[in-house]
């Protein structure tokens, strides 16, 4: 009998666009591996990204990960890349440790995956100093994000905040509009782009594009999740047309 994993995520009430990205990455894996997946989510409030409707949203986060442990999911990924960032530096890493908690006193225990944390760390195992990082948000949450990422140790060399502040715009960007954004950044000397710094702003259409483009590397949130979501399953990290990091090349 095949092995089917349930995929748990802790999406904010208005994001549209984990729910497509992640799964149509593992679907493409399904193609090349036998491992099934499944998709359960649990909603946080928020309607637009400001801080204050980020800190309320966050405090949500506990009630959606008992939810999903009542499903006995086997991971669960937390959606909002900037809701965490926004909290102060490293709370990624108090957010998964808390959540956790939640499945294990519910006898359901499972790995937490952030978007945040997982961006951390696949810019860690792409070996990754120099970066450049596109992110919807406006200028002061971008500025939060872009000290976030800093202080992981990771040196940005330019940045852009498309400045836009309702979440459901946020997922009616058009990805083809990426590569030109990506185009008048200095990226010549980074060694990663990150596309998308947000899990809600579509960007899997545009990753092949903008590798082929600039020669360089390219992540997005929602790779680096379905990445470590795969890594905490103890599953090979692969999915095809989801970029370098999900291409194979880093599966050690």
């Amino acid at each position: 009998m095949e092995k089917i994993y349930k995929i748990g995520q802790i999406v904010p009430s208005s994001n549209t666009t984990m729910e497509t990205e992640i799964p149509a990455m593992l679907k493409a894996r399904q193609l090349i591996r036998p491992e099934k997946f499944t998709f359960h989510s649990s909603r946080m409030r928020m309607k637009h990204v400001k801080k204050e409707e980020l800190a309320a949203m966050d405090a949500q986060s506990d009630r959606c990960a008992l939810e999903l442990s009542d499903a006995r999911v086997d991971v669960l990924g937390y959606a909002c890349l900037v809701a965490i960032m926004s909290m102060g530096i490293g709370y990624h890493r108090d957010s998964e440790k808390r959540l956790h908690q939640v499945t294990v006193d519910n006898d359901a225990a499972a790995p937490i995956v952030t978007s945040a944390g997982a961006l951390v760390e696949g810019l860690k195992v792409m070996k990754a100093k120099k970066i450049v990082v596109v992110t919807p948000y406006m200028k002061p949450l971008t500025e939060l994000v872009v000290n976030y990422i800093k202080a992981e140790g990771f040196e940005v060399l330019d940045y852009v905040a498309l400045e836009i502040a309702d979440n459901i715009a946020v997922a009616q960007h058009d990805p083809a509009n990426l590569p030109d954004i990506v185009q008048k950044l200095n990226y010549q000397d980074a060694d990663v782009i990150v596309l998308s710094a947000c899990v809600q702003m579509q960007s899997l259409p545009a990753v092949a594009k903008v590798e082929a483009l600039t020669g360089k590397p390219v992540i997005s949130a929602a790779i680096a999740t379905t990445y470590q979501m795969l890594k905490a399953l103890d599953l090979e990290p692969i999915a095809p047309g989801a970029g370098a990091l999900l291409s194979g090349a880093y599966s050690k």
